[in-house]
């Protein structure tokens, strides 16, 4: 019954090229999926239940929006740009299981926006100048957010799934691999987008773990050591970790310190953080974390 009055209701909703949509802006970093195969593609791959809240974020002109309504059990759109959401309500206000919040994903609480649900998914077409901050947003919000197929840059998922002793490898590709099972799943090119971008985008599927990928106590000093390990990339690790300042400075002294905790930690201090495996991370935090006064 459900199905039937959603295909009723799915009816009497406009075909998003029958509305006007806004522009473009170039200040929001906006290329609107156009290609309709890759928009069946990613929806695909999320594979929506009748049961379960997707979130999207940036819906933009609806091509993945359309989609999703008709297999979700609820979506919760979120769209900054006024224009492009003042069309959005007007395309799917008739669906029940539409929901959308203008605001801004960077500080959106995700899981006050779905109670009573206490757990969501995740799909978006992200903007290539802010999909780093999205990224981390989203898994500060892991505890409600277990899975995320997102379009990105293709550059910036070849940092997420870079393994170590890559060039590609940095503090995001930690960061995802602590928290995420990554998967990269299909290239998509830039003339699948309106405008056309001068970039070719990537597919990739986060499946957030429930905890911490590797042993730390403080994953605050984690974060704040991987920081400093990748602060100047072309220098070795002893030379990051002797530069720092502040209070991580005196922590690493209290240590013995930068070269005493690399070797009691058996890390070469010629190396440099790229070749530094999660565990590795792990262990040279815990070292830190558990000097003594």
């Amino acid at each position: 019954m459900k199905d039937e009055v959603k295909k009723n209701v799915s009816s009497l909703i406009p075909h998003p090229s029958s509305l006007p949509h806004p522009r473009a802006k170039k200040s929001l970093g906006q290329n609107f999926l156009a290609d309709e195969r890759v928009a069946d593609r990613i929806v695909a791959a999320l594979n929506p239940r009748s049961d379960e809240t997707i979130i999207e974020i940036g819906p933009g002109q609806g091509a993945l929006t359309s989609r999703l309504v008709e297999r979700a059990g609820r979506l919760v759109a979120i769209e900054l740009d006024r224009s492009l959401a003042h069309t959005l309500n007007r395309q799917f206000a008739g669906n029940p299981n539409f929901h959308l919040v203008e605001a801004d994903a960077l500080t959106t609480d995700f899981c006050a926006l779905i109670a009573p649900d206490k757990g969501a998914r995740v799909v978006a077409n992200l903007p290539y100048n802010i999909s780093t901050a999205i990224l981390q947003r989203l898994i500060e919000q892991r505890a409600c957010i277990y899975e995320m197929v997102l379009m990105l840059q293709r550059e910036v998922v070849e940092r997420i799934t870079a393994p170590p002793s890559t060039s590609e490898r940095g503090y995001l590709s930690v960061l995802i691999e602590a928290y995420c099972e990554r998967e990269a799943l299909f290239d998509v090119a830039p003339d699948a987008f309106r405008p056309v971008p001068k970039v070719w985008s990537t597919v990739v599927r986060l499946k957030a773990h429930p905890s911490l990928n590797v042993d730390v106590g403080d994953e605050s000093l984690l974060w704040r050591l991987v920081s400093a390990g990748f602060a100047q990339r072309r220098k070795t690790i002893f030379n990051n970790l002797r530069s720092v300042s502040g209070e991580f400075s005196s922590l690493i002294e209290r240590a013995g310190g930068a070269r005493h905790v690399l070797e009691a930690t058996q890390l070469a201090p010629q190396r440099r953080a790229e070749t530094f495996t999660l565990g590795e991370w792990g262990r040279l935090s815990c070292m830190i974390e558990h000097a003594p006064d």
